[in-house]
């Protein structure tokens, strides 16, 4: 049956719009090691799910020879479809068309599935590849890009937002990624900077590559800016899908869970014996991460930035927890500026979508130095504090070794409105270590000590009897149960199931005023 003119002019214009600039820039595209817009969505989402919207938006613009050239979806591929069967609204920047320039139409795409998301309560997904603001259009994308900013910070808190950068995100553009929730750069073919190389290179005098400047390297090591750095975009956008396996559709569900083929009464006696005898030694937090969720499975969150505290999502019989967890095998595990902020963050995230908390302690204070106190750790440590204060999950502490001073407060103790506060036997809870407080407490007694040495070891040895350990905090009601470690995956799942049902509130207000 010959199709009519109208439907064969509608399917020529369609396979127009899906050809973005053509064979010879798509195969460019390739030949970097990218994908395509429509590619990477193929990727994305579940097999033929998606659904493009506005393919024959065009912009609007005359001047610079722009009239002439008016490629169909103006370099930006918009709809929705699904991941794991779960509704999604989807972006994807197309480089091969006007090098995805933004200008005003191609914000308005953006803004629409924005909105739809934000209305449907469903996540939002950001395929990043961009040369930026299409300069031919002026104010009119630098409003876009507003508009575009606007969108991202109403529905923070509201709709999980994920950002991919695949290729280049510069200038204004990066701006909303970094409103985003979660930023995944692709090593060696993205990167991020405020301003290049090249202004770098004119203003400041300093010769630096795309690379080295905002690269996927630095921005997960060094900036913090990104929270995952995958190798290759088939990995990026996988990426994408596990996340989201861990996060519900918006802040009015709760997480999805999956069946458990993990035995939850699973004990691990290896933990029994994961603290060494010194106290001084440092062991890895991994492990016991990994021994006490459901096979041993941990999706870590900013994995190579401030690795003094771990975060990341896992999963307790089929339930999505969040896990915040000092590191003593770094810098003995102690919280300075980036460490705070990491988990703030993290912290937040979490308690705006419903997921429970899990903190594993051994944090021996903030760490000292001139450096860490003019570059204000009190104001970014006070960020971690406010954001566990503040938090209305479930929070479930274990203290495995030390808790000292301030930092004790601030990992989530019971006067933060802690649910459930444990410690394994090994634990110490103090003011301060032991050294500290037998240097201030008896500084005139060992200085006139005939053998100081031996004195300082009674002294010692009497303090940690008395109060490096976990008894003094249980007696008045501050550590709920001290346990046995191996016990800790099924007492753990026991008091998330106890507190399922958990209901708790802050005061009336419009925000809060965290200390930024």
């Amino acid at each position: 049956m010959t199709l009519s003119l109208p439907i064969q002019h509608l399917r020529a214009m369609k396979q127009q719009a899906r050809q973005g600039g053509g064979p010879e820039r798509v195969k460019a595209q390739h030949e970097k090691g990218k994908l395509t817009a429509r590619e990477r969505i193929e990727l994305l989402l579940d097999d033929g799910s998606f659904r493009e919207m506005d393919h024959f938006v065009t912009h609007r613009a005359a001047e610079f020879g722009l009239g002439k050239n008016k490629p169909l979806g103006d370099g930006v591929v918009t709809g929705y479809g699904t991941i794991d069967e779960r509704l999604v609204y989807v972006y994807a920047q197309d480089f091969t068309v006007m090098g995805g320039s933004l200008g005003r139409a191609h914000a308005d795409k953006i803004v629409k599935i924005q909105e739809m998301a934000l209305k449907n309560g469903a996540p939002l997904i950001g395929l990043n590849d961009s040369g930026g603001a299409r300069i031919q259009e002026g104010v009119a994308s630098l409003s876009g890009y507003a508009d575009i900013f606007l969108r991202n910070t109403l529905s923070s808190g509201v709709i999980p937002q994920i950002s991919c950068i695949l290729g280049p995100c510069a200038g204004g553009a990066v701006y909303s990624p970094a409103l985003t929730d979660f930023i995944i750069m692709t090593r060696d073919t993205s990167y991020m900077f405020v301003t290049g190389p090249e202004v770098v290179r004119s203003v400041m005098g300093e010769e630096v590559s795309f690379e080295e400047l905002g690269g996927a390297a630095v921005h997960s090591q060094t900036s913090g800016v990104a929270h995952f750095a995958p190798d290759s975009e088939e990995e990026a956008l996988y990426l994408v899908r596990t996340l989201l396996s861990f996060i519900p559709n918006n802040n009015m569900e709760d997480p999805p869970s999956t069946a458990c083929q993990d035995d939850p009464l699973r004990t691990e006696s290896r933990l029994d014996t994961i603290i060494p005898d010194n106290p001084g030694k440092p062991y890895d937090m991994h492990e016991v991460i990994q021994a006490i969720v459901d096979n041993g499975f941990f999706l870590e969150v900013q994995a190579h930035f401030a690795e003094n505290i771990i975060v990341g999502f896992a999963r307790m019989n089929g339930h999505s927890v969040g896990i915040v967890a000092n590191q003593p095998a770094v810098l003995a595990g102690a919280l300075d500026i980036n460490a705070s902020v990491k988990a703030a963050r993290f912290v937040r995230f979490c308690d705006a979508f419903n997921i429970p908390l899990i903190i594993l302690e051994d944090v021996p204070g903030f760490l000292p130095g001139v450096s860490q106190e003019h570059g204000g750790i009190i104001r970014h440590g006070a960020k971690l504090l406010y954001a566990f204060a503040e938090a209305t999950v479930p929070k479930i502490t274990v203290i495995t070794r030390k808790a000292y001073g301030g930092a004790y407060d601030v990992m989530s103790c019971k006067n933060l409105r802690g649910d459930v506060n444990l410690a394994w036997p090994t634990a110490e809870i103090a003011v301060m270590g032991p050294e500290g407080a037998i240097n201030i407490l008896y500084r005139r007694e060992l200085a006139q000590a005939e053998d100081p040495e031996a004195l300082r070891a009674a002294l010692l040895a009497e303090y940690r009897e008395k109060f490096a350990n976990p008894y003094v905090a249980a007696s008045y009601g501050f550590i709920d149960d001290v346990i046995e470690p191996s016990q800790t995956r099924p007492l753990l799942i026991n008091a998330l199931e106890m507190l399922k049902n958990k209901r708790d509130e802050n005061p009336p207000k419009k925000h809060g005023n965290i200390p930024l």
